[in-house]
């Protein structure tokens, strides 16, 4: 069981750790499209129709991946700060409430990006999506729109391991 509550704990890191690149990424795309919508408006004249855009869906991207990063590492906006602080069975309990306080909004969120009103797949947020194409960079609206269920399944998986860490014993340095 030890094993299996490191590996779910090891896995969110290197989750959080890729959706910390992927954030300074989007971040980075956002600032230099704005930047060159700048430059090309104020001394070109000329300024590019579809930097907004960019800038728009790369700060998507950063949003739903920065506030994952920002659960994982408990500095996300909560009404109890101090759980984060509790270990032992106060702990677990706190970490389970947190897990559900969650799951409550992200499962339905999840279930409705994949599976439409009729219950099947082809009326979800997702599949409607993949018919949409961005009006001025002409791909398709489904990679903007990944960003939300990438960006919950990190929330839950960061969760979920926040309950494996009370199940490790703790070491002197905690």
């Amino acid at each position: 069981m030890q094993t299996v509550a490191q590996f779910i704990v090891w896995l969110s890191g290197r989750l959080n750790a890729l959706a910390l690149w992927g954030a300074v990424a989007a971040v980075s795309v956002m600032v230099m499209s704005i930047m060159y919508q700048v430059v090309s408006r104020y001394i070109f004249a000329s300024p590019p129709i579809w930097t907004e855009e960019l800038a728009r869906y790369a700060m998507v991207w950063a949003g739903l991946l920065g506030a994952s990063c920002a659960f994982h590492a408990s500095t996300d906006p909560t009404l109890f700060p101090a759980a984060n602080l509790l270990r032992g069975s106060k702990g677990l309990i706190a970490a389970i409430g947190r897990f559900c306080a969650v799951a409550t909004f992200a499962m339905p969120v999840l279930w409705f990006c994949f599976i439409g009103p009729n219950g099947g797949f082809t009326r979800g947020f997702i599949a409607r999506s993949m018919a949409r194409s961005a009006e001025m960079l002409g791909f398709s609206m489904v990679w903007i729109s990944l960003a939300i269920p990438i960006g919950l399944a990190l929330v839950l998986v960061h969760a979920f391991a926040g309950i494996a860490a009370q199940a490790l014993p703790q070491t002197q340095d905690d």
